[in-house]
């Protein structure tokens, strides 16, 4: 999705949108104009977080925004001074005021703006934002339409976003960075040592594969992101309850999400060469589906007995991942909507992360919090690996007794990463249930961004 036509470098004639606290309200307020000063006094404005005030201009023109923020501290959203950028009337309009990081609130804006308009008539944002001094336009730009690109993917339904149409993508993806692009599919998997991933989309006609792009200098560290592709899960013969289905649209937001750090990685043309692995199945039922009980076999030589056939994406990014650690990549991550356990212990907005190199969690941690795409470390604690036992195979891919599933999820996908030095895991929701600053209801593309910005830390261009 474009969106230079949300930023302008013109600043003549910009309406002033004053971001401002309860407690720096005051000194604002007899700053402004007297007539500014009594409609903002009338309307009952005092900088609370999310209040705003329309101020007319001396010619009856939209003169002045205010618009209300928390005072500083941890409870501040970086975005909160975009809140109102999809709202506003067409025009040009310069943020002043409580900004701490100007191009934090910038892609705020852009992702303030985002709308699904694929099966609606479109209405895009008209209000552009002066880009202010010292922010990178372009690469801000770049970073916000591979986040829209990611959450167009996992709002598309089910029935125009299979596995078919992930490849689909990808491809545009590798056309426009000039990637390679390998698809195995079908029966092949099985001829090519992929058994899992053939084995979780055999029940569906959409016939599953494994997409691998490559792009860069084979001779630059070799950078690898995996991500979980399952267009649509029923469950399985686990079959979920009706309810529980509504969402699963979004159960391939993990690929979307490694497509769009992919596309930031390629486009920003960092030194590294990159490798982006999707598995894509959708998880059907038929004659043809995997059962509760079966032992399956692993590229990585692992029996794993089937637990329950609805935790079927860590089977297929089993078999992705262990691909991906034949290389030894200096840096794999993986992102998959994996667990339920996961959102019952830090709910929507803070994905938990897992990996056994220290240097890298803490870097993980800081850089997502500095660009504002958080996330919280949880444990590979080595005890729960028991909770994975098996009587009759290496190892079964759920754990017993319901307890610590995003943990036991972790560990099952740490067994097939033995050589990549640096290897984490990303356990994302990929969709916002309620509308924030910056994030409209809907898909949400999540730990993108902060891989992003590690990679550039790691593998800085020129």
């Amino acid at each position: 999705m474009p969106v230079h036509s949300l930023l302008t470098t013109t600043a003549d004639a910009a309406v002033p949108v004053h971001v401002v606290s309860a407690s720096r309200w005051p000194e604002l307020r007899e700053r402004l104009p007297a007539e500014q000063r009594g409609f903002a006094q009338a309307q009952g404005f005092a900088g609370r977080a999310s209040e705003h005030c329309f101020l007319p201009g001396s010619d009856g023109r939209l003169g002045a925004v205010l618009l209300g923020i928390a005072d500083a501290g941890r409870s501040r959203d970086a975005f909160a001074p975009a809140r109102l950028a999809a709202q506003l009337p067409e025009g040009a309009y310069a943020l002043q005021g409580e900004i701490d990081d100007p191009a934090l609130a910038t892609l705020g804006w852009l992702l303030q703006g985002y709308r699904f308009d694929r099966y609606r008539k479109p209405a895009p944002a008209k209000a552009r934002l002066v880009l202010p001094r010292g922010v990178d336009g372009a690469e801000i730009s770049l970073i916000a339409e591979s986040a829209m690109l990611a959450r167009d993917l996992v709002n598309t339904p089910a029935n125009d976003m299979g596995p078919d149409e992930i490849e689909a993508a990808i491809r545009v993806l590798a056309a426009e960075c000039g990637a390679t692009v390998e698809s195995i599919a079908g029966e092949e998997l099985l001829d090519r040592n992929f058994p899992m991933i053939h084995a979780v989309g055999r029940a569906s006609p959409r016939v599953p594969r494994l997409i691998d792009l490559v792009w860069g200098n084979p001779s630059h560290p070799k950078v690898t992101l995996v991500g979980k592709g399952v267009a649509f899960d029923t469950g399985g013969l686990d079959i979920k309850p009706a309810a529980a289905m509504l969402m699963m649209k979004k159960d391939m937001g993990g690929a979307a999400a490694a497509i769009a750090a992919a596309r930031m990685i390629m486009l920003a043309k960092l030194p590294v060469r990159l490798r982006l692995l999707v598995p894509a199945v959708e998880n059907a039922i038929s004659g043809e589906a995997f059962r509760p009980g079966d032992i399956l076999p692993s590229r990585k030589g692992l029996s794993v007995e089937i637990g329950n056939t609805d935790a079927e994406g860590r089977l297929i990014l089993a078999d992705a991942l262990a691909l991906a650690d034949e290389e030894a990549p200096e840096l794999l991550i993986d992102y998959a909507t994996l667990t339920g356990a996961a959102r019952t212990a830090l709910g929507p907005d803070l994905p938990p992360f897992y990996t056994h190199d220290e240097g890298l969690a803490a870097e993980i941690a800081r850089i997502g919090l500095a660009v504002n795409d958080p996330v919280w470390r949880l444990p590979l604690w080595a005890p729960y690996d028991r909770m994975l036992d098996s009587k009759i195979a290496d190892v079964n891919h759920v754990s017993s007794g319901g307890m610590a599933g995003s943990v036991t999820a972790a560990l099952f996908l740490n067994r097939f990463v033995e050589r990549t030095p640096s290897y984490a895991h990303f356990d994302i929701y990929a969709w916002t249930p309620a509308a924030k600053p910056g994030r409209p209801e809907g898909g949400e593309c999540q730990a993108a961004r902060l891989t992003y910005a590690l990679a550039k830390q790691l593998y800085p261009a020129g």
